[in-house]
Formats: C-alpha cells, sequence, structure tokens
C-alpha cells in the first residue's frame, strides 16, 4: 500500500501533467455550470435554451460526463449563461 497522496483524482487517473490539468479544469467549469442551474432553479430544457445547446447536453453536464465537454464548449456555455470566468496561473507544487 503507498502512502502517496494527490492533489486531485485527475492525478491519479491521467497520467499525462497536461492531461490532468485538462480535466481539473473542465470538472471545475462543468461544476460552476451545475451550480448555477441549481441556483437559478432552471429546468434542463431552459438551461439549454440559455446556453444554446440540447437538452441532452445538459443532461450529460449535469451527470459529469466531463469526457463530453471541450474547455472551449464548456467557457461558451458559461458565456451565454452571463457568467464570468477569472483564471489564476501558478507555479506546479
Amino acid at each position: 500500500m503507498s502512502d502517496e497522496r494527490y492533489a486531485s483524482v485527475w492525478d491519479v487517473i491521467e497520467a499525462d501533467p497536461g492531461q490532468a490539468e485538462n480535466m481539473k479544469l473542465r470538472s471545475r467549469l462543468m461544476m460552476a455550470l451545475r451550480d448555477h442551474i441549481a441556483q437559478e432553479k432552471l429546468s434542463q430544457a431552459a438551461a439549454a435554451e440559455l446556453m444554446g445547446v440540447t437538452q441532452p447536453r445538459i443532461s450529460d453536464l449535469v451527470r459529469g460526463k466531463v469526457d463530453l465537454f471541450s474547455l472551449d464548449t464548456l467557457v461558451n456555455m458559461l458565456a451565454a449563461a452571463g457568467l464570468h470566468i477569472e483564471l489564476r496561473v501558478a507555479r506546479a507544487a
């Protein structure tokens, strides 16, 4: 048994550090969208219309299907929802 610790589950799942960072970003953006949908009490159909996607896409989002969303798609959905993204870059630990 290893005592090795990881900052994120993506660091364990993805061997490539770049891909792990990509998955972390996508996951965070998806959570922000999911939280916005819940806070605004939007139905999946209403959220889809607001973000310019289909209801099944919102279903995939709510279910956390990270592999089905690119960073570009998520940024576009966030912007369509009227949300602003702030980015901070730091040295890796």
